[in-house]
């Protein structure tokens, strides 16, 4: 059965619960914003992050009271690039060594604590339907591919597989046939007829292709 979940309806849903958050608004943003995993925002540092070139490098999560490091080899480490939204949520941070989204009382945010003192009083001074802290990631998805994002794009920023995208969102993506046959038929009406066809031949002699093959065998290649 698919997993359920409630994604955010719009940014100005989104702003508004980042407002009674305070200052960890510009974590709600971020994490919307880039479809990271929360225990992945919690384990983030300021060398995590390029404001200038607009990406973040996941390197880490923070769960369960322990910073876990991903290996190179993992899937989950990855870059994100970061929209000009989340450049801007973070540009109101103060530039510093360390932690990225620090607690209340210094050190990384443990999640349970963040849920019940924060983010549910947050959604409900906002007015906002209940929503659990993963429905973040699930925003940044489901908003990725109503914009055109691929299934297969999605999975490298999200840091997971392609099969678990497409069993998660794939019902989502239901228009993916008609962007495809556009992207195609955009691509075919920018080359012309020449499309498709090899370099270095002439698709209006079908002897310029025996030529042009000949010239390439080796030299001690025996007879077509």
């Amino acid at each position: 059965m698919r997993e359920e979940f409630k994604p955010f309806e719009s940014w100005e849903e989104v702003d508004a619960l980042a407002r009674e958050l305070g200052a960890f608004g510009p974590l709600a943003i971020f994490c919307v914003g880039t479809g990271v995993r929360p225990e992945e925002a919690f384990g983030a540092d300021w060398s995590d992050v390029d404001l200038t070139a607009g990406l973040f490098t996941v390197r880490r999560a923070f769960a369960k009271g322990r910073l876990k490091p991903y290996p190179k080899t993992v899937r989950s480490r990855r870059r994100v690039p970061l929209r000009a939204k989340v450049v801007d949520a973070l540009g109101e941070l103060a530039h510093r060594d360390g932690v990225l989204f620090p607690s209340n009382v210094g050190g990384r945010i443990d999640i349970d604590n963040f849920r019940s003192r924060d983010w549910v009083p947050a959604l409900k001074a906002a007015g906002l339907p209940h929503r659990r802290i993963y429905d973040m990631r699930h925003t940044f998805a489901t908003w990725s591919l109503a914009a055109g994002m691929s299934i297969f794009t999605l999975s490298r920023r999200m840091g997971t597989s392609v099969q678990m995208i497409d069993a998660t969102y794939g019902h989502l993506a239901q228009d993916a046939e008609d962007q495809d046959r556009d992207l195609l038929d955009a691509y075919d009406g920018q080359n012309g007829a020449t499309s498709g066809h090899a370099v270095g031949t002439n698709p209006s002699d079908p002897d310029a292709d025996e030529g042009a093959e000949k010239q390439q065998r080796p030299r001690n290649a025996g007879p077509l």
